[in-house]
């Protein structure tokens, strides 16, 4: 080989190293500039109990105290009214006055009937004392003659008190012709006139004569769930808005607890008084009601978004050795933010801040 050779390939040698050096520092630095994959990490929270306070909002309906729908007792005519919708009534008064003209020959007729066995019991009690006072001297008269005598007294005596009974159930029945309001309150509807034919049968009683209501007093009723009905006893307060006064806050306290579930909407119906003095409430109104829930007991609560309810139920994901595990809970109250959770959890368990259905068992978890 000549120099010139020689030289040629030293040359070729030093730019071939050169560029295999360039290239390794090339992959040295593009490997450090490429950061390793990091492992996810989840935010964790620590089970702890606390004192839940919050407020169960349910619709509710206002009724009166009392009502009542008044009905004619026998068929008859409406002779006169003496009050009409929206008139303040007091117990007893006179509201209308039926007239019935068979009722006024009935009556005649058993006040005859009465006279006429007054006057046959008279006279046989009359001959039974002469018969009695008589058979005082021996062999006057037989003791047949005495107990016909007793025997025809007491049937009398009997007849005469039927025709009493007679007369006075009459007597009674003519009373209901003065329909009188039964306790103190309003006139809510009248559906007759005067001349109507009302009775207990016929046109006349499809619709009541008069609706009295007492609306001085109303009740507020409401139906609770199942889960809340050990929350509410005799004696709490809780405040409500109407639609006509959006401004305003009523207060109830609630007087009257059914004490079962209804079977079809498995709810506590519970019954508030409302005083209504100045009337500003109408019976039939819709509440809208906001029942307190106190904080009796030191339960578990979590954010709601630690709970999943989703197609395997609703359950938390607890952190168990760094592994995600499922638990299955039962909601109590919610408030804004925070749900109060029953289920197989310990105080100081982890449980994932923010779940959902991606995380499965088993999954790893990085706090």
């Amino acid at each position: 080989m000549n120099k010139s050779a020689y030289k040629n390939l030293k040359l070729y040698s030093g730019m071939l190293t050169l560029l295999i050096f360039i290239s390794s520092c090339g992959e040295t630095n593009s490997e450090k500039k490429t950061p390793a994959a990091k492992a996810p990490e989840i935010k964790t929270l620590v089970l702890e109990s606390q004192r839940l306070a919050s407020e169960l909002k349910m619709p509710g309906e206002l009724i009166a105290n009392q009502q009542v729908d008044l009905y004619a007792k026998v068929s008859s005519f409406v002779k006169s009214l003496k009050a009409d919708v929206g008139t303040q009534v007091t117990a007893g008064q006179l509201l209308v006055t039926l007239e019935a003209p068979e009722m006024s020959s009935q009556l005649a007729a058993a006040e005859s009937r009465l006279k006429a066995q007054e006057a046959v019991y008279t006279a046989s009690n009359a001959n039974y004392n002469r018969l009695l006072a008589t058979s005082q001297t021996p062999g006057t008269i037989s003791t047949n003659d005495l107990e016909q005598a007793l025997a025809k007294k007491n049937a009398d005596l009997a007849q005469l008190h039927a025709a009493k009974a007679s007369f006075k159930e009459i007597g009674t029945i003519q009373n209901y012709l003065e329909i009188r309001a039964p306790f103190a309150g309003i006139i809510s509807s009248r559906n007759v006139n005067a001349g109507a034919y009302v009775g207990p049968s016929g046109k006349g009683s499809e619709f009541p004569l008069f609706t009295v209501q007492e609306q001085k007093h109303l009740r507020l009723v409401v139906s609770i769930p199942e889960q809340y009905t050990g929350y509410l006893k005799t004696g709490d307060t809780v405040t409500f808005k109407v639609k006509s006064q959006p401004a305003a806050l009523f207060t109830a306290t609630v007087k009257r607890m059914s004490g079962a579930l209804d079977q079809r909407l498995r709810s506590e119906r519970v019954e508030m008084d409302v005083a209504n003095l100045d009337k500003k409430l109408l019976p039939g109104m819709v509440a809208d009601v906001s029942i307190p829930l106190p904080a009796n007991a030191s339960t578990f609560v979590v954010p709601k978004s630690a709970i999943v309810d989703g197609s395997e139920g609703i359950y938390v994901i607890r952190s168990k050795n760094n592994r995600a595990e499922k638990v299955n809970i039962k909601k109590g109250r919610e408030t804004d933010d925070k749900t109060e959770i029953f289920g197989d959890l310990t105080a100081g368990d982890k449980l994932v801040a923010v779940a959902g259905e991606e995380i499965h068992d088993g999954d790893p978890i990085k706090p």
